[in-house]
């Protein structure tokens, strides 16, 4: 919670956005029941949607304290859901905002908040600021990556990522798959014009075509100082899917944040 707090209202800042900042507090889906009747359940189920929304509200209470004095443009709403339900009403309003804020699923194990942030991508139709937990100082786009394969979901990132782009000092073009794997009128060569045509001049590097190619890209962001990483969402194209692996595996040890889109 504390990495979407901080990186949200670091990006307000430094854009002008204005949040809408949404907390769903989860309803237990199996409730021991101690008493017999209608009026007995219905009692065990209110308490525990009021619970619900105390601790949704108990997020939100956290954000304002961060946010009041910032001055940014910001709503807030508290809301109480069994998970199956939270996981629609995120996937569903994400679909009439430009952009969506979350923290990174992380590996490991499958929560609620996991299962949210990895169906999210494939359900939000725009794109997603990924934040990596540890996010606690101030969103920056002086550096940006781009992830480059030539498909179709790295050029929607690309479009998506544009305004943020404009406002960079430098753009590094990454190239993640081998050369003869993509496209000829899509290749890093004319993305590279295309952007210079725009006034966003950017240069371009390659990752090694192999199984190391994520541990290339960390060393890479890590070397260019990068501040965002932009790229395409998983199953990009089949190599870079194999050699990158799915979102979860490729935000893995990436603690700088990344725009996706799918």
């Amino acid at each position: 919670m504390r990495a979407a707090i901080n990186g949200s209202i670091s990006f307000a800042q430094s854009t002008g956005a204005h949040l809408d900042v949404v907390a769903i507090g989860y309803e237990r889906t199996i409730i021991p029941l101690l008493a017999i009747g209608v009026t007995a359940v219905t009692s065990v189920f209110e308490v525990e949607q009021a619970r619900a929304l105390e601790r949704a509200e108990a997020a939100l209470h956290a954000f304002d304290l961060q946010a009041r004095n910032t001055g940014i443009s910001y709503t807030s709403r508290a809301l109480s859901a069994l998970p199956t339900d939270a996981r629609r009403i995120i996937c569903a309003s994400a679909r009439v905002h430009d952009m969506t804020i979350v923290t990174q699923p992380q590996g490991g194990y499958d929560s609620c908040d996991n299962l949210i942030l990895r169906g999210i991508l494939s359900q939000a139709g725009g794109p997603v600021l990924y934040l990596p937990p540890t996010f606690d100082g101030a969103f920056s786009i002086r550096r940006v990556g781009i992830c480059w394969d030539g498909s179709r979901r790295a050029a929607r990132a690309l479009h998506d990522a544009t305004p943020l782009l404009c406002k960079a000092d430098t753009l590094t073009i990454i190239a993640t798959t081998a050369p003869d794997k993509v496209p000829a009128e899509s290749s890093t060569a004319h993305l590279g014009e295309y952007l210079a045509k725009s006034g966003l001049p950017a240069r371009i590097v390659s990752l090694p075509a192999s199984r190391a190619a994520r541990r290339a890209l960390l060393s890479l962001a890590t070397d260019e100082s990068l501040d965002l990483l932009v790229m395409g969402g998983y199953g990009c194209s089949q190599l870079q899917e194999r050699l990158l692996g799915t979102a979860s595996h490729m935000l893995r040890g990436i603690n700088i944040p990344v725009l996706m889109s799918q």
